[in-house]
């Protein structure tokens, strides 16, 4: 097997098991090497994070202190413009090389919506693309022309990702983890548990910090 690294980006705000446990399934199922957590700066499609970058880059740290498989990537949050993905993977490929196996994990609901990501044509030409589930979104692209493309670029085989260098679409078979930061941050306000969902440490860094209480 080759040194396959995948990159993950997202908000993390904060960090959860809904991040964490279906990328973990992920790097079992296609013998990831390293995860790259990547968290957004200035994320295009979504409002901007409550914590702050810092704070989100330490709940990072908190959450894969016992997962090696875990390291975290902060170049987007040293730019002030928009988190384009297409934009850091160009830059990761330039400082790996051209023959270094690289990734973007996504879910299905950002791969039925990959038509309206800035240069998404390209991306394919600096990673494989590999999908993980997400609950309650179609199987299917939106257009034929989407369902095409999909298909034209999906691996049939593992080996496939560590052979080629960018270029192909993986769909994972990972569990379905319905989590979402929203509902976090609801819970804190509403003074509930949040234990099952999050890293016990993050649960700790958000108590001492009184992340979520406004």
């Amino acid at each position: 097997m080759s040194d396959l690294h995948a990159l993950f980006g997202g908000t993390f705000d904060p960090v959860h098991f809904g991040h964490l446990r279906p990328v973990e399934a992920l790097a079992q199922q296609t013998g990831l090497a390293r995860v790259l957590l990547l968290p957004n700066n200035v994320p295009p499609h979504r409002p901007q994070p409550e914590a702050s970058p810092t704070q989100r880059v330490e709940m990072l740290r908190c959450a894969i202190e016992d997962r090696p498989l875990f390291a975290i990537d902060t170049r987007e949050l040293q730019r002030d413009t928009p988190s384009w993905t297409v934009a850091t993977l160009e830059a990761l490929r330039a400082e790996r090389g051209p023959q270094q196996p690289l990734a973007f994990i996504i879910g299905q609901d950002s791969l039925l919506n990959l038509s309206g990501w800035h240069r998404w044509q390209d991306l394919l030409s600096f990673a494989h693309l590999l999908v993980c589930k997400r609950p309650g979104y179609p199987a299917e692209m939106g257009s034929p022309e989407m369902q095409r493309w999909l298909e034209t670029h999906l691996a049939r085989d593992v080996a496939q990702l560590h052979q080629q260098p960018a270029g192909a679409i993986w769909l994972a078979d990972t569990p379905l983890v319905d989590i979402s930061a929203t509902e976090i941050r609801r819970r804190r306000r509403a003074g509930l548990s949040c234990d099952s969902l999050l890293p016990a440490a993050v649960i700790d860094y958000i108590d001492r910090t009184g992340l979520y209480l406004k």
